[in-house]
């Protein structure tokens, strides 16, 4: 049922107009989504309230690298969608290749395109785009205390933590 969940921009376009047939709003949000937290699942349950269908586009390895950096992402695009597909609030994920969506807000023309907290301040690049044909741009407040970042960090500061207390000198491996 995951893997079915998983489409092609192509099979999605489809998708997308039989949702529209059946009178359902689609709700579009994208990301790295690099390693799933909590606030991940907040924003994405928050986002599918705001429509009959969440469309989430999960940015490739490539797109990550040039967005966070050469250390990522830590998960490969594929296993980043599957469990992004493996959630109940999530209708389809599909994944993009370029630094914004928005080449894909333009293609699908969701009713609703959702991004997280921080862009309260400058809007999303997307936004002039899902406005010039009408549809809505709606900005969710992060959930409070959860980030990739900071699990990364506690993440490596625990291994610090379990390499420096170890009685036999054996060290956990950074890779």
């Amino acid at each position: 049922m995951t893997a079915s969940k998983i489409l092609t921009e192509t099979a999605l376009v489809d998708r997308i107009g039989t949702l529209r047939q059946q009178g359902r709003s689609v709700v579009f949000t994208n990301g790295c989504f690099d390693l799933l937290h909590r606030g991940h699942v907040a924003y994405l349950e928050a986002a599918r309230a705001l429509g009959d269908a969440l469309i989430v586009a999960v940015n490739s390895d490539r797109s990550v690298r040039a967005l966070k950096g050469p250390k990522r992402p830590i998960t490969p695009a594929g296993d980043r969608a599957h469990v992004l597909a493996a959630l109940a609030c999530v209708n389809y994920v599909v994944e993009f290749d370029d630094d914004t969506a928005e080449r894909l807000v333009a293609k699908f023309r969701p009713d609703v395109y959702v991004k997280g907290g921080d862009y309260a301040q400058d809007e999303p690049v997307e936004a002039a785009a899902v406005r010039d044909y009408g549809g809505k741009v709606h900005i969710l407040p992060f959930t409070s205390g959860y980030s990739t970042t900071g699990l990364v960090r506690r993440i490596l500061a625990s291994v610090e933590h379990i390499n420096s207390a170890s009685p036999c000198g054996g060290e956990l491996s950074r890779e």
